[in-house]
């Protein structure tokens, strides 16, 4: 892998990765509640359930790629498929974003799981309905924010179909490929740390500067745009190996 190569893999994750999807919904509502220390422990458990994840992904794409190449290639298109549908769905749901709106709905939901999998809990106790309650009702352990962490990073299997899509584009399956995965873990993990802290001590002033005019939505539809030019790109791919 060149370096140009990784530069542009990095820009477009670390560009994706500002998107308020589910890890950074979470890693925002808990910096409210919990302040940034504690938030630190669901910060490492969401990195450990998306190196899960990814780690499922680059061992599939390793194995394909040795014994079956001729599926690697339906994948890049099935792939390049999957981004434009996201692309155009990032596009066409940009209009009505709010992060506080979106990061209250997402806390609820969270919620209606919270106990259900807390042993540290009683049975009896009313569950909450958002985090914001739980916080003023119960002090969750690390141990329990470290878990929830893990569970919703875990819980967005469409993670996987996502690096399924992404990551075969800006990887050489000529050239070794453990070394190139480690250098695109690390570059995924560093776009996703700045974010989920950023998220995290952000808070409302985030939040606030998002949900000013458009400034969310033009970032949902810069994805879009991201989305469908890498999906060109392996669309081009998968020609030009039919055309060899």
């Amino acid at each position: 892998m060149t370096w140009h190569l990784f530069a542009l893999f990095f820009a477009s994750t670390f560009f994706i990765s500002a998107t308020p999807g589910p890890n950074m919904l979470l890693a925002f509502q808990y910096g409210m509640n919990y302040g940034v220390k504690r938030t630190l422990w669901t910060l490492a458990g969401l990195s450990l359930g998306l190196f899960i994840l990814l780690l499922s992904t680059l061992l599939g794409l390793d194995v394909i790629s040795r014994q079956s190449p001729w599926l690697l290639t339906i994948i890049k298109a099935v792939g390049a498929a999957y981004l434009i549908y996201l692309g155009i769905g990032s596009w066409r749901d940009a209009g009505d974003g709010s992060l506080m709106k979106d990061a209250r709905e997402m806390s609820e939901d969270v919620a209606e799981e919270y106990f259900a999998f807390d042993s540290e809990s009683k049975a009896n106790i009313l569950q909450p309905r958002s985090l914001s309650s739980a916080a003023v009702k119960v002090s969750p352990s690390n141990t329990t924010l470290f878990r929830t962490g893990v569970w919703v990073s875990l819980s967005n299997p469409k993670a996987i179909l996502f690096f399924a899509a992404f990551f075969p584009k800006f990887i050489n399956f000529s050239a070794p490929l453990w070394p190139q995965y480690v250098l695109l873990t690390l570059g995924l993990f560093l776009s996703e740390t700045v974010w989920q802290i950023i998220y995290t001590l952000g808070g409302k002033k985030l939040a606030s500067w998002l949900d000013v005019g458009n400034r969310l939505a033009w970032l949902n539809r810069g994805c879009g745009v991201i989305f469908i030019i890498i999906a060109a790109a392996l669309l081009a791919e998968v020609i030009n190996s039919f055309m060899v």
